[in-house]
């Protein structure tokens, strides 16, 4: 046993000799060898690795710039695809690289990072957890959800409801953001449903019809707008970039395209959920465990939190009011030719960014009259910004601006020059089809967004098409991440819910990807064309 410590103080509290003269102190070289040489430190060797072998052995064209951001470009994707380092840092690593290895200056880099469209999502988010503070987003979907109900039970109309509400939320929030948020609210609703042995296959089915169909919506719903998914945003950011002359995708624009070909797919996802889990006659059988009386008990319980406010406190009903009047500014900045909007009355200076940020800034300024002094936000509220996406985006914008301005743009259209003779019919399906495969088995829809819509832009030039007809198909192809848990965070989050298997994943996840492609190989040439205005020269 050993001596307990002793209480001199002259005593050292550690040994100045080594009380064992036969230990062995060298240090043990095998064990501090497998220690730094492990896989996460071999990844993070990849980048530079990479970036030294492409700068001493790869000659483009004699361009020492556009060979040193195809290096940059390997460093920067190698540290992505691995996650050697979190991805938040990754993306700031054209902060450093870029200046460094002579592409652009510090500060062309830095305004990558603060932009519009960065001023769009700041603006959105803030305005999204005010959503969230005050729980207005569980409110509507249990009202909507009440009116979907049907008396007697209706399941189809209740899971359109269910879709219906998770989809629109969506369109106005990140997708794992709302994934978050409305999860709970699904479990909750299907909690009435007895587990175990007890758990009927009709039960069974319409719980992963529930929940399957919440998640397919929340990135269906996402498509819809230009703040629903950082994907959107990337596009429309490289665009910008790559054609600064050109009109710019505004968020109007948008919606006139994305919203018919994500109606179009979930409706598409309704069909294949009531076919397969979810037929009208399984009524009876749910009605059981589940009615409006339920429903209407989830509602009086949020209306207890809220009390003594009552139904819709003062600061729910402010900040629905700013979120309403952020939508219809958005819709109608800029309208149709005939119809300039309000932008005209700043001289086009004012963009979907200005009023993002404005409208956001109201709340730090409209009381929520719950305590005296009291703001609609604050900022420790806003510490749950997701920087990650928004360092995305700005990582994402800088590499396109370097690839442009160092001149790989250029030589990648060179490298491109075959595919002239194919036909877009053909080549549009497979840019959907390669850009949700890369999403599924190997990085993020926003890093797959990034990697490839520089090469479908020199594509694009190579064929004698307008750039858009291949960026739009690739960039919300790069959303179709239907078949595995693992291919976005919204996926994993419902599926950890357990009540799905991969297998259910992908019984709805194929066609439902098989469908997505069409609708954008049929769409983007028709109604594409029409809105995006694809015919006229860029």
């Amino acid at each position: 046993m050993d001596s307990p410590p002793s209480n001199d103080p002259k005593i050292p509290l550690l040994p100045l000799d080594d009380p064992n003269p036969n230990h062995n102190s060298q240090i043990n070289f095998p064990s501090s060898l497998e220690s730094i040489l492990t896989s996460k430190n071999l990844s993070i060797l990849l980048g530079p690795l990479l970036s030294t072998v492409i700068c001493l052995c790869v000659n483009l064209d004699g361009t020492v710039a556009s060979r040193n951001m195809l290096a940059v470009l390997a460093w920067v994707f190698a540290w992505w695809l691995t996650e050697a380092v979190p991805m938040p840092v990754t993306s700031m690593a054209p902060l450093f690289l870029f200046p460094l290895f002579g592409i652009n200056s510090a500060d062309d880099v830095a305004h990558s990072y603060m932009n519009d469209v960065i001023a769009l999502v700041l603006g959105s988010f803030i305005l999204a957890l005010a959503v969230e503070h005050y729980n207005i987003h569980k409110s509507l979907a249990l009202n909507i959800t009440l009116v979907f109900c049907g008396d007697p039970l209706n399941p189809p109309l209740l899971l359109l409801g269910i879709c219906g509400t998770a989809a629109f939320i969506s369109m106005w929030m990140h997708n794992v953001a709302t994934a978050v948020m409305m999860m709970p609210v699904a479990t909750g609703i299907l909690r009435r449903f007895p587990t175990g042995p007890d758990h009927s296959v009709v039960a069974s089915n319409f719980c992963k019809a529930v929940i399957l169909g919440m998640l397919y919506s929340i990135t269906i719903g996402g498509m819809s707008t230009l703040t629903g998914t950082g994907v959107n945003l990337i596009l429309v950011g490289m665009w910008k970039s790559y054609f600064p002359q050109a009109a710019p995708i505004t968020f109007s624009t948008w919606f006139c395209f994305a919203f018919p070909s994500a109606l179009l797919m979930f409706l598409a996802l309704w069909a294949l959920l009531c076919c397969l889990y979810c037929s009208r006659s399984s009524g009876q059988a749910l009605s059981v465990y589940l009615d409006k009386a339920h429903l209407k008990k989830e509602l009086e319980l949020l209306v207890l939190m809220r009390q003594p406010a009552g139904p819709m406190a003062f600061a729910e009903k402010m900040v629905l009011a700013l979120f309403s009047m952020l939508i219809v500014l958005w819709m109608t900045r800029s309208i149709t030719e005939d119809i300039p909007g309000w932008g005209v009355l700043f001289n086009g200076r004012a963009g979907d960014g200005t009023v993002s940020v404005m409208v956001a800034t109201f709340l730090f300024i409209f009381p929520s009259k719950k305590e005296k002094g009291e703001k609609l936000m604050d900022w420790e509220k806003c510490k749950k910004l997701p920087w990650n996406i928004i360092l995305l985006l700005g990582a994402g914008l800088a590499i396109a601006d370097g690839v442009r301005s160092s001149g790989l743009a250029n030589i990648l259209s060179k490298t491109l020059d075959f595919l002239e003779a194919v036909p877009y019919v053909a080549i549009a399906p497979a840019v959907c089809l390669i850009s949700s495969s890369i999403t599924e088995l190997i990085t993020s829809n926003n890093a797959t967004t990034t990697l490839i819509i520089p090469l479908l832009i020199q594509i694009a030039r190579s064929m004698h098409v307008h750039p858009l007809l291949l960026m739009i198909p690739g960039g919300i192809g790069a959303q179709f991440a239907f078949l595995l848990p693992t291919a976005t965070p919204s996926n994993t989050v419902g599926f950890a819910t357990g009540h799905i298997e991969i297998q259910d994943m992908i019984k709805i996840g194929l066609p439902l990807k098989i469908v997505g492609i069409a609708v954008l190989s049929l769409l983007m040439p028709t109604l594409g064309a029409y809105v995006f205005k694809t015919s006229e020269p860029v």
